[in-house]
């Protein structure tokens, strides 16, 4: 595995996501109020979107533009306009930092 750290704790507050760039890639790292984390890409699958910049609900996250929604665990799709579920990735937490395995 090849962990890299994608935010702090701090950097997230429980019940938001935050969007972050790793190799130029976007990436959403979300905090559930359950105190969680998981990551997955930012990109909304059906709009191109930024999803960070939508809502969090429990264990779903929905787009800013057409309301899809994402289970944050798995990527699954959970309401349309979106059909392609998200990609996600392992998170580990190490004291404060957030790490994801990534693989390029």
């Amino acid at each position: 595995m090849a962990w890299r750290q994608v935010a702090t704790r701090d950097q997230v507050p429980a019940g938001t996501g935050l969007k972050v760039e790793i190799d130029g890639h976007p990436v959403a790292v979300w905090h559930t109020e359950s105190g969680e984390f998981f990551v997955t890409d930012d990109t909304c699958t059906h709009a191109q979107a930024s999803l960070s910049e939508g809502g969090l609900e429990g264990y779903v996250c929905i787009c800013p533009r057409h309301g899809a929604r994402f289970d944050v665990r798995t990527g699954a799709v959970r309401a349309l306009p979106a059909v392609v579920p998200l990609r996600t990735y392992t998170v580990r937490v190490d004291g404060d930092a957030i790490l994801i395995d990534w693989k390029d």
